[in-house]
C-alpha cells in the first residue's frame, strides 16, 4: 500500500506540472479580464441586480426549474465555500507567503466575470424538458451548441460533453470529495483524537443520507447550512480581526509587497518567491471559487427562471462571497496571529545524528522530544501526542526554487519509545544538488508542530482565543464539508446521467461515499500529496471549460446585452 501511494503520488507530479504551467494561469486570468471588458464590467451588475434577484424581486410562478435563485446561489456557494477556504488558504499562505493572497483577489475578480459568463451559456442550452430535474452544464453546451450549427459537428460536441464529464467526475472525486474529507478527518482528529477511520464513516453515511434525495434535498439543506455555517465563521473572524486591528495596515502591506517581491523566511516559513506566491495565490482561487471550471453552472441551471442572463448574474456573486470575503478573511487570521511564521513549540537538547545510508541520502537518529514550552502549551492547551506530525528546519546546500532560499524543512512524526517517553522518528532527508556527500546542516534546534491545512488556520484562532479554534474549525469544517461534497455529488450525478443515463446514479452514489473511506484511510499524508490529488481535478476541468466556454462567448455575450438592454428599457417612464 505504501508503495503504491509513493507512485501514485509521483505519476501526479508530472501530471500537474503540465495542467499547471504558469501559460495556463496567464490563460485563464486573461479570459476572465476579456468577459469582464467584454461585458462591461458585469461585476457591478453582480453587486447590484444580483442581489434584487436573489431577494425575489424577480420572480415570476411558473417559471421553469426547480429550486429558487437563492437556493441555487446557496447550492453553488455550498460547494465553493468549503474547506478550500478554510484548509487551502492556510495551504497558499504556508508555501507561497502572504503574496498569495493578493492573487486571489486578482483572480476572484476576474473569477466573477468568468462565473458570469459560463453560467449565462448553460443556461442559454439547458434542458427542463422534467421540471423537478432540469439539466443543464458544459457537456449540454457542447452537445447541443454544435449540433445547432451542423448536424456534422454533432459527433464533435458528444464527444467534447463526455470529455468534460470525465474531468468532471475526476474533479468531483478529488477536489470535491476526497479533499474535504481528508481535512475533516484530520482537523477532528487534531482535536478531538477521533481517528480519521471513524470520520470518513461518519462523514460516508451523512453525505448518502442527503444526496439520495435528489437537488431538491440539496437546495434544501444548502439553503440553510450556508448562511449559517458563514455567519458563524466570519463572527468568529471578525473577532480576531478585532483584536488585532492595529496590525491589519501592515497586514496588507505586507500581502502587496509579497506579491510582487520574495517573502523572507520567520519561524516555521521558509520563505516564499512572488513566482509562488502567484501560483499559489491562482490555484487557491480557481479551486475555492471554482471560477472556469464549469461545476456551478450545473447547480445553477436547476433555478426556476425564465431569463438564462438572470441565473448567470446571480452566479456572479459566488466568486466575491468566496474568495473576497471568505478567502480574505481567513488569510488576514492567519497572518495577523502569526500563525504562518510561529515560534517552534520545543527546543531540542541536541541535534540528531546524521548517518549516511546512500550518497546524498540521510538517516537521522530518533530524537527524545522534549515538553512544549509554556507559551506552545497554552496555546495547543496539550502537550504532545503519539503521531504528531513536525518539522525542523535545515540548510540542505541547494536553492530551492520556490523558496528562492536553501532553507527546507526536516518532517518527522511523534512516536511512544523506551520508558513510554516520546520522540521524533526523523524522514529520511537528501539532496538532488552536487556535490551529494554532505549532511543538511540544522538552522537550529525548534521543534514546531506541522499544522497541515485547516489545522492551520485552528491554530491561528488558538493563537488569540485558546479553545476557539478547537471548536470553531472542527464545527466549521464539519459543516463546509458536508455541504461542498453534497454538492459535488450532485455534479457528478449530472456527468453520469449525460454519459450513462439515469440508471447509472445509483452505482456512482455508492462509489461517491466509498471515495470517503479511501480519503480517511491514511492515504494522504501531507500537504503536497494533498495538493498534487487537488490540482489534477481541477486542472483537467480548466482545460476542457475554458475552450467550451470562448467558443459560445458571442452567444453569451449578445443574450447579456440584450437581457439589459430590456430591464434598462422597462425602468424608463
Amino acid at each position: 500500500m505504501e508503495t503504491l501511494r509513493i507512485v501514485f503520488n509521483d505519476w501526479l507530479t508530472p501530471v500537474n506540472a503540465v495542467l499547471w504551467h504558469d501559460s495556463v494561469l496567464y490563460i485563464v486570468l486573461a479570459v476572465g479580464l476579456l468577459f469582464t471588458v467584454w461585458s462591461g464590467f458585469c461585476q457591478y451588475h453582480a453587486l447590484t441586480h444580483g442581489v434584487k434577484i436573489i431577494r425575489g424581486d424577480y420572480d415570476r410562478p411558473g417559471a421553469p426549474g426547480a429550486i429558487s435563485h437563492f437556493q441555487a446561489l446557496s447550492a453553488a456557494l455550498s460547494a465553493t465555500v468549503g474547506l478550500g477556504n478554510i484548509g487551502g488558504v492556510a495551504v497558499a499562505i504556508a508555501l507561497g507567503g502572504p503574496g498569495a493572497v493578493f492573487w486571489m483577489w486578482i483572480v476572484g475578480l476576474a473569477g466573477m466575470a468568468l462565473k458570469t459568463t459560463e453560467v449565462t451559456l448553460s443556461m442559454l442550452y439547458r434542458r427542463v424538458d422534467n421540471p423537478d430535474e432540469p439539466s443543464g452544464g458544459p457537456m449540454w453546451v457542447a452537445d447541443d451548441g454544435l449540433a445547432q450549427r451542423s448536424d456534422k459537428l454533432r459527433p464533435v460536441g458528444r464527444g467534447l460533453g463526455v470529455l468534460f464529464c470525465i474531468t468532471l467526475l475526476i474533479s468531483t472525486i478529488t477536489g470535491g470529495n476526497m479533499f474535504q474529507a481528508w481535512n475533516v478527518g484530520i482537523v477532528t482528529e487534531e482535536s478531538f483524537g477521533v481517528p480519521q477511520q471513524v470520520v470518513g464513516v461518519v462523514l460516508a453515511v451523512l453525505v448518502g443520507l442527503v444526496i439520495l434525495g435528489g437537488i431538491k434535498r440539496i437546495g434544501a439543506v444548502a439553503g440553510k447550512l450556508v448562511p449559517a455555517m458563514c455567519i458563524l465563521y466570519l463572527a468568529a473572524a471578525l473577532y480576531v480581526l478585532a483584536v488585532h486591528v492595529g496590525e491589519i495596515p501592515e497586514m496588507l502591506r505586507l500581502i502587496v509587497a509579497s506579491a510582487f517581491s520574495p517573502a523572507e523566511a520567520a519561524g516555521a516559513f521558509v520563505g516564499g518567491t512572488s513566482g509562488a506566491a502567484f501560483v499559489w495565490g491562482m490555484k487557491r482561487a480557481l479551486f475555492s471559487s471554482e471560477a472556469g471550471q464549469g461545476t456551478s453552472p450545473i447547480a445553477h441551471c436547476a433555478a426556476k427562471t425564465d431569463e438564462p442572463v438572470r441565473e448567470g448574474v446571480v452566479a456572479g456573486l459566488e466568486p466575491f462571497i468566496d474568495t473576497i470575503v471568505v478567502c480574505t478573511l481567513t488569510s488576514l487570521v492567519v497572518l495577523a496571529s502569526g500563525a504562518w511564521c510561529r515560534e517552534g513549540e520545543t527546543t531540542l537538547a541536541a541535534p540528531p545524528a546524521a548517518v549516511e545510508i546512500e550518497p546524498g541520502c540521510w538517516d537521522l537518529s530518533d530524537t527524545p522530544l522534549p515538553e512544549k514550552h509554556p507559551a506552545a502549551l497554552a496555546i495547543a492547551g496539550s502537550d504532545w501526542r503519539e503521531r504528531d506530525a513536525v518539522f525542523m528546519l535545515a540548510r540542505y546546500g541547494s536553492i530551492d526554487p520556490a523558496t528562492g532560499g536553501d532553507l527546507q524543512r526536516v518532517t518527522g512524526t511523534v512516536v511512544l519509545g523506551a520508558g513510554d517517553r516520546l520522540y521524533v522518528n526523523w524522514d529520511p532527508v537528501g539532496s538532488a544538488a552536487a556535490p551529494l556527500a554532505r549532511a543538511p546542516a540544522l538552522a537550529g534546534l525548534d521543534v514546531y508542530k506541522d499544522y497541515v491545512g485547516a489545522a492551520l488556520t485552528s491554530h491561528a484562532f488558538d493563537r488569540v482565543a485558546p479553545g476557539l479554534g478547537k471548536w470553531l474549525v472542527a464545527v466549521a469544517s464539519w459543516l463546509f464539508a458536508v455541504s461542498t461534497m453534497i454538492s459535488y455529488a450532485y455534479y457528478g450525478e449530472q456527468g453520469m446521467v449525460y454519459m450513462a443515463g439515469r440508471r447509472s446514479i445509483v452505482p456512482y452514489k455508492i462509489v461517491y461515499c466509498l471515495s470517503i473511506l479511501l480519503a480517511c484511510a491514511g492515504w494522504i499524508r501531507s500537504e503536497t500529496e494533498l495538493d498534487n490529488i487537488t490540482s489534477v481535478g481541477t486542472g483537467v476541468m480548466l482545460w476542457v471549460n475554458i475552450p467550451i466556454t470562448l467558443l459560445f462567448a458571442g452567444v453569451t455575450m449578445r443574450a447579456y446585452r440584450d437581457y439589459f438592454a430590456r430591464v434598462r428599457a422597462a425602468r424608463q417612464p
